[in-house]
């Protein structure tokens, strides 16, 4: 099917879409290749987003593809319930590889929400097994996105998300944000903002150790790009230590290279005790997740089972699936080979400056990234939260260009391939759009 005229499209229940207003002006991709889409018009859209974050290395890559193909051939399926894959655990080898300190082992997951789902589950798991069951209460943070499963919506502080859905988990709390007004227009770290990370303090003297874990993501991706201040993760990373609370970084946006190193810790040098991941995993070609932990994390939860026990009552049946690991060990092959790692760290700045020669418009009322990411606040639109940011949207759709929309906020994140004119291609549509 190429085009909506070949498809029937009531029967699609869209995520996070405006489903009738979709169905009634559909925008349908066909192909793709490298730094492009093509929908069913024949127009040909620069990705400026990484289709979701997760296409680091450009779309349609062959290695993928055949690697894919050659293990559909000769296994399609195998359960990891007390069985194994030697794939699976060669790719949990090479991701132990690129993670920082001892978080040397590897659970696979579907998605990214599962691998946050993961972590939260580990960390109270971790804490019962060490003899400290009463540590049940998680922190989060208010405008953060840790997908869409009951524990990461209680621990995500994106309204819109939860309202529909009850009280969610009990015992959760909540950081505060860290944008502030005073660092409008800052291009990597700001200055200000550090001592926010204190609140996580404040609630220790309040709960007591009763906190399993927080978890954040170092930079808020999904709520609009907002860099962590200088020194606020460094503080978390403190608190926790000294309070017995596991860090979780959700790196499913940020890692696989978007800060120009494997992982976000690794740039800004801050080794949580668990880090989920997802997205650029398999090129997003195929669904995938990962959670990896200290080692002394998975002794303390596996030594405290009985012999012959399973240790952690946790798991998918598409755990470390044979076509996933295949398109996740190609996709790191891609990732060493081209070196796009460091390739986005050279070309960021290019890409931020970009993107910040935009903030002379007045619609815009604040721009911010790091790396190969970036968000773009605009002012509301006939005083309608959201008008603007969906109208950007469509506006730069129909001028060739793909971003995401989070209320009046744009999120830019070009695959790691991207050249120099993509940056320039990406300004001058925002520009001419957004004026």
């Amino acid at each position: 099917m190429n085009n909506a005229g070949d498809a029937t499209l009531e029967h699609h229940w869209m995520p996070f879409t405006a489903n009738r207003d979709f169905k009634a002006n559909p925008r349908l991709q066909v192909r793709a290749e490298g730094m492009y889409y093509w929908n069913d018009r024949g127009e040909k859209i620069l990705d400026g987003v990484s289709g979701l974050f997760c296409v680091a290395a450009g779309h349609n890559r062959p290695e993928i593809r055949e690697a894919v193909y050659r293990q559909l051939g000769e296994l399609d399926y195998a359960p990891h319930l007390q069985l194994g894959f030697p794939g699976s655990f060669e790719l949990a080898r090479q991701l132990a590889e690129l993670t920082p300190g001892d978080l040397n082992r590897v659970f696979f997951t579907c998605t990214g929400s599962d691998a946050v789902e993961t972590s939260l589950k580990i960390a109270l798991a971790y804490h019962r097994a060490r003899g400290e069951g009463q540590r049940i209460r998680l922190v989060g943070r208010d405008r953060g996105y840790h997908g869409v499963n009951f524990g990461g919506m209680s621990v995500g502080g994106i309204g819109r998300n939860r309202e529909a859905f009850g009280p969610l988990l009990p015992g959760v709390l909540h950081l505060r944000h860290t944008w502030q007004p005073e660092n409008r227009f800052t291009q990597g770290q700001p200055e200000r903002g550090a001592e926010l990370a204190d609140d996580l303090e404040s609630m220790v003297q309040t709960h007591g150790n009763t906190i399993a874990a927080c978890i954040v993501e170092p930079v808020a991706g999904s709520t609009g790009a907002l860099v962590p201040p200088k020194g606020y993760l460094e503080r978390l990373r403190q608190i926790c230590g000294r309070h017995g609370i596991l860090l979780i970084f959700d790196e499913v946006i940020t890692g696989f290279g978007r800060l120009g190193k494997p992982f976000a810790a690794q740039t800004y040098g801050v080794t949580p005790d668990i880090i989920a991941m997802a997205k650029g995993i398999t090129n997003g070609c195929l669904p995938m997740g990962a959670v990896a932990v200290r080692e002394g994390i998975y002794n303390c939860i596996t030594e405290a089972a009985s012999d012959g026990g399973i240790e952690l009552f946790h798991g998918y049946t598409y755990s470390g699936a044979p076509a996933a690991v295949a398109a996740a060990v190609a996709t790191l092959e891609i990732y060493r080979r081209e070196g796009l790692f460091e390739r986005a760290a050279k070309m960021a700045p290019y890409f931020l400056d970009a993107i910040f020669s935009l903030q002379d418009l007045p619609n815009i009322t604040d721009i911010r990234g790091d790396g190969m990411i970036a968000g773009i606040d605009l002012a509301l639109k006939d005083n309608t939260p959201g008008k603007a940011g969906r109208a950007a949207f469509l506006g730069l759709y129909e001028a060739g260009v793909l971003t995401k929309a989070t209320g009046d906020t744009l999120l830019l994140a070009p695959p790691l391939i991207a050249e120099e004119s993509d940056f320039a291609f990406i300004a001058e549509k925002l520009r001419r759009v957004l004026a």
